[in-house]
């Protein structure tokens, strides 16, 4: 058995600076590196890392970009015989600007994940029997996404959604689709209308979520620590103090945390645990792929922890 990813496929091209510019302002950076991301494959890599068997479903585009996004997926672990070379468009590309206290800003073009259809759901269709979860994320199109979840509803797979990019209008069907939400404050203020800042008020956005039909709400609230709410439980685990340097795929990181950790059998509050665990670890390190923690470390970490 193993896990499937559907999503995004990116190159990464990142740029650091003291601090993030304003509107209309030229800034002096300080360092430039590529890095292979995208939300979809970030979080195959996340899973791969710790030693789960994943298999990637996306596409790429015929250029230099998608040959090394490929390799560099299938360096790290990911199976990519359902990964698509679309020779009409250019790969993804994420431009992304990261200051000193870790915090970014991001630009995405999606090039080949922007094509992604239902061509490529048959493809994942195919492969849901073998699969314990499908994780989706929201880089690719939302018609395909909800196809994909609800392809995954038929073979009674477990669906996993990481709501990002934020995005306020998902389609009212999704939601009974979805058996775990990852969002963040940001996703999930977007997602309920209103702020999400602390403990309370994601207890009160994942409430919002489970009524729509989701059957876990987990609010990752960062530094504060993350919320997780089903109909017959709801708990908090704090956050694990690191030094963060860049938070670029810190939420991927959580899900393939919460996701191995499912994987292996173990309950839905050591799962949330893992994720924490992992999205912090995430955060000691620059750029996507790069940051996520093999399986030694992270062991080690949650020992030490």
């Amino acid at each position: 058995m193993s896990i499937i990813v559907f999503g995004s496929i990116n190159i990464d091209l990142v740029a650091t600076a003291p601090r993030l510019p304003v509107a209309g302002e030229t800034l002096l950076g300080e360092e430039f590196f590529k890095v292979s991301g995208g939300k979809g494959a970030n979080q195959a890599v996340a899973l791969a890392k710790l030693g789960i068997p994943t298999q990637m479903v996306g596409r790429v585009g015929k250029d230099d970009f998608g040959g090394e996004l490929i390799n560099n997926l299938q360096a790290s672990g990911v199976q990519i015989e359902n990964i698509v070379v679309d020779e009409t468009v250019s790969s993804g590309v994420a431009i992304i600007a990261v200051n000193h206290a870790g915090e970014n800003q991001i630009i995405v073009i999606p090039g080949a994940n922007g094509c992604i259809n239902q061509e490529d759901v048959e493809r994942l269709s195919h492969l849901l029997p073998t699969a314990t979860a499908l994780l989706l994320q929201l880089e690719i199109p939302i018609n395909a996404v909800v196809a994909a979840a609800k392809a995954a509803r038929k073979t009674k797979i477990t669906v996993i959604l990481d709501p990002a990019p934020a995005q306020s209008n998902l389609p009212d069907e999704f939601y009974p689709l979805v058996d775990i939400i990852t969002p963040n404050e940001v996703e999930a203020a977007q997602l309920v209308g209103f702020a999400v800042d602390g403990e309370e008020l994601a207890a009160k956005a994942a409430e919002v979520l489970l009524q729509r039909g989701v059957k876990c709400a987990i609010v990752k609230l960062g530094a504060k620590g993350v919320f997780c709410a089903t109909a017959e439980e709801k708990f908090f685990v704090p956050a694990f103090p690191v030094h963060a340097v860049d938070t670029v795929a810190a939420g991927d990181a959580f899900n393939g945390g919460l996701t191995a950790a499912l994987f292996e059998g173990l309950s839905l509050h050591q799962a949330v645990v893992w994720g924490a665990a992992a999205g912090a670890l995430a955060t000691t390190k620059p750029g996507a792929q790069t940051s996520l923690p093999d399986r030694f470390t992270f062991d080690a970490f949650l020992k030490e922890s």
